[in-house]
C-alpha cells in the first residue's frame, strides 16, 4: 500500500516563479520600452531599404526602386517587430500578422513615394542623393504612423510588454 507521502514525492516540483522586472525612470512605460526596440529594429529596416533602393535605382525608375525597397524589408520589419519590440512568439495569428504589416507598407509606400512624387514635381532633375534624402525624412513620418498601427492595431494584444 503506497503511503500519500510517497505519491507526492512523484509530482514534479513546480518551477520556481521569477521575478518580474522592475523599470525605473521612463524605462517603467512600457510604450517608451517598445519605441527603443522599435527604433532599432527601424534602423535595421532602414538601411537594409536605403541599400536596396540605391542597389535598384541606376537601373529602374525611383517610384520602382523605392516600392521594391519597401516591399522587400516589410516581411522582416514584421517579423523583427512581432519578436522584439512587441514580444510576440510562436505562431498563432502570424500570418495574420503579416497580411495587416502589408497594409501598413503599404501606407508608408503612399507617403514615402508621394514624397518622391512632390520632389520630381517640383525638381524633375533630382539626384539620387536628394531622392534618398526625401524617402529618409518622409520615412519618418511613415515610422510614425506604422509604430501607431503595430501598437494600437496589429499587436495590440502585447501593448503592455
Amino acid at each position: 500500500m503506497e503511503r500519500a507521502g510517497n505519491a507526492t514525492e512523484l509530482r514534479p516540483s513546480p518551477s520556481p516563479k521569477l521575478p518580474r522586472k522592475r523599470h525605473r525612470g521612463v524605462l517603467r512605460y512600457p510604450v517608451v520600452r517598445q519605441l527603443l526596440r522599435f527604433t532599432g529594429v527601424g534602423i535595421v529596416c532602414t538601411a537594409s531599404s536605403l541599400a536596396i533602393y540605391a542597389l535598384l535605382r541606376p537601373w529602374i525608375d525611383p517610384q520602382l526602386a523605392n516600392a521594391v525597397a519597401l516591399i522587400v524589408t516589410s516581411l522582416m520589419n514584421t517579423a523583427l517587430n512581432r519578436r522584439l519590440t512587441f514580444k510576440i512568439t510562436g505562431r498563432k495569428k502570424r500570418a495574420q500578422d503579416h497580411l495587416n504589416g502589408v497594409i501598413v507598407i503599404v501606407i508608408a509606400l503612399i507617403i514615402t513615394g508621394g514624397s518622391l512624387g512632390v520632389l520630381h514635381f517640383f525638381r524633375p532633375e533630382a539626384t539620387v542623393t536628394e531622392e534618398l534624402w526625401t524617402t529618409t525624412l518622409s520615412g519618418f513620418v511613415a515610422t510614425a504612423v506604422r509604430f501607431t498601427l503595430l501598437r494600437h492595431w496589429i499587436f495590440r494584444r502585447a501593448r503592455h510588454v
